[in-house]
């Protein structure tokens, strides 16, 4: 059902909100639940969103808001919106509202950015006219039909709304310039009559794209309204054509006006007010022109701001005492629910959280790396190894202990094009896949044969040292209890006689700077047994690091059981996934650097031996 044309909102009214301006909207539907209408925002535009929807609440239900990137798209998907929201910049405002001009079915555009060009705020007025659009601002707060809609953040907060009974109905037809003015006199006619039947903010800039008259004309014609304030202000004529309505009978209801900037007449020169418009060029635009000249025409202009209640007062009781003016049936309010960020703030409730951290935290003005400044990290020069101690076992590291996390790094960065890990990052990246996707085949491959094998290492030789089990007792062991070869043992290319330099510098330095090397000494006893049966059964890099890595935490006071969990959680084996995805990452650049065409495997490398079933 369409609404009378003296109405621009009532309670199906459906708007379109450009811009994502998350509070704005959530105020509105906030005011939609407790005046107990549907949500009146039906689509946002954001062109620079990359979401294609917003979350917010209509009381304490989650409802979903479409976004999307012109005006025109949401207008085709919701006809029933009839208002445009324009929330853009004043850099923007101009266009969006162009746009909105060749939209059917957009009525009512509001216009809040302020600083736009007055000629185009006069093309807006002259266009909106022509094609029977209507425009409120630029420059504006908005408005609103109490108990029906309300645009964006009129009259201020939920609480607020209620003591100036924003929330229903009144008789009272408002219209100002001032946002801030317009919640001041929401709340004096809440006081001393019966509340706003609907108040328009038409804006501070000099060319508004509506007016005092326009607006009043329709209060004319609305049954609701049985009196109208005006709020004028220093600067501009628009006054003058209400005083020309009223004389000429076009306004006949009661009308109370008031232009502030009274004051003006004692300064010296000409004053700017606040609003881009309040600046009175002539004598004609002073406050005190115009008030007199809307005395008399019979317009109700008190001697003062502070006389306004007075008067509102008593042109009401007028009214109420003709019988015009009926007693207003006060609605039961909803409570609006707070938010949970604010009441947790506000100490309002106990909220149990889904996640604890304790290693870094960044609420604060810069974030902390287990409470080291990130500022601190960079001042002192701590290290790439002593970054890992913060967030990984929250402490700084003796400086023996991170130049050793250091080196075991650098070691594992890479190991060539053919290992497994390497390889599927190079197979990936010649499919054209992304570095991420490309980096995850090659991280994936690390387990207990390919690099994988520090954690076991330091697993089993840890145990087997700490029952003192002689080196040929463990292998023993490994052979017929655990039945799996002794994990850091082993290498497919190097032996006794070909030895891993990486093996030999990673002991040399922990024999120069670890003050004990107790596991090293016996995962090296134990070599001697393996070798023993066949030369390549060598402690490799896997498993020096692993026992290494064992003496080092002991060594700076880890227990044996923290030192067990860290094995069990990984933590042992990600040295090596932090320091082969340095390599893995080298290869992926390789191969985009070299633009490597998509591999596929020689057939010669495959033994085909590809049977016919029996029967088929």
């Amino acid at each position: 059902m369409s609404k009378p044309e003296y109405l621009l909102f009532d309670r199906n009214t459906k708007a379109i909100f450009w811009n994502l301006n998350t509070n704005a909207i959530q105020r509105m539907l906030d005011y939609d639940y407790v005046v107990g209408r549907s949500p009146s925002i039906a689509a946002i535009v954001a062109p620079t969103s990359e979401r294609s929807f917003e979350k917010f609440f209509y009381g304490t239900k989650e409802i979903i808001i479409p976004i999307y990137k012109s005006t025109k798209e949401a207008a085709k998907f919701h006809p029933e919106a009839d208002v445009l929201l324009n929330f853009a910049s004043f850099r923007t405002a101009y266009p969006v509202t162009l746009e909105a001009f060749e939209i059917p079915t957009i009525r009512t555009i509001i216009i809040t950015a302020e600083g736009i060009p007055e000629r185009f705020a006069r093309d807006m007025r002259i266009k909106a006219k022509q094609l029977g659009k209507w425009i409120i601002g630029p420059a504006t707060v908005g408005g609103i039909a109490p108990g029906a809609f309300r645009i964006a953040n009129t009259g201020g907060t939920i609480e607020n709304i209620i003591a100036s009974k924003l929330h229903r109905p009144g008789s009272v037809g408002l219209v100002t310039r001032s946002g801030g003015l317009f919640n001041e006199l929401s709340n004096i006619i809440a006081r001393n009559a019966d509340g706003v039947a609907e108040g328009i903010a038409i804006g501070g800039d000099r060319f508004p794209g509506s007016d005092f008259l326009d607006h009043m004309l329709r209060f004319e014609k609305n049954p609701q309204v049985e009196f109208m304030i005006l709020l004028g202000e220093v600067g501009g004529e628009a006054e003058y054509k209400v005083v020309e309505a009223v004389k000429n009978g076009l306004i006949t209801k009661p009308v109370i006006g008031w232009c502030i900037g009274t004051i003006s007449k004692f300064f010296g020169g000409e004053v700017q007010f606040g609003h881009a418009g309040a600046k009175a060029g002539v004598d004609r635009e002073t406050a005190d022109a115009k008030n007199r000249a809307m005395r008399e025409v019979g317009i109700h202009v008190p001697n003062n701001f502070n006389e306004l209640p007075h008067v509102i007062k008593g042109i009401y009781e007028m009214l109420r005492g003709e019988g015009k003016i009926r007693p207003v049936v006060e609605p039961e309010v909803p409570p609006i629910p707070e938010d949970l960020s604010k009441a947790i703030r506000e100490g309002k409730v106990r909220k149990p959280t889904n996640f604890i951290c304790t290693i870094s935290d960044d609420r604060g003005e810069e974030a902390t790396y287990c409470g080291v400044p990130i500022s601190e990290v960079i001042e002192k020069g701590l290290t790439i190894a002593d970054v890992i101690g913060l967030l990984w076992f929250k402490r700084k590291f003796p400086t023996w202990a991170s130049n050793f996390i250091d080196m075991v790094i650098r070691v594992v960065a890479d190991h060539g094009p053919a290992v497994a890990g390497a390889h599927n990052v190079k197979v990936t990246a010649r499919a054209g896949k992304d570095l991420m996707s490309s980096l995850a085949t090659g991280i994936l491959a690390i387990g207990p044969r390919f690099g994988g094998a520090i954690d076991g290492a330091a697993k089993y030789f840890k145990m087997a040292y700490e029952k003192n089990m002689l080196p040929h007792e463990f292998v023993e062991y490994m052979k017929n209890v655990e039945k799996i070869p002794i994990p850091g043992i082993g290498h497919r290319v190097k032996s006794t006689k070909n030895p891993d330099k990486r093996v030999e510098l990673l002991k040399d330095y922990a024999r120069r700077n670890f003050p004990k090397v107790e596991l090293l000494d016996y995962a090296l006893e134990v070599e001697k047994v393996t070798t023993s049966k066949k030369e390549n059964l060598i402690l490799n890099v896997d498993g020096t690091i692993g026992v290494l890595l064992v003496d080092l935490f002991k060594t700076i006071g880890y227990s044996n059981e923290e030192i067990d969990n860290m094995i069990e959680a990984g933590a042992f084996n990600a040295f090596f996934v932090l320091g082969r995805s340095i390599g893995f990452i080298g290869h992926y650049l390789d191969e985009k650097r070299l633009d490597m065409p998509l591999y596929r495997h020689p057939t010669d490398d495959i033994l085909y031996d590809v049977k016919r079933p029996e029967g088929v």
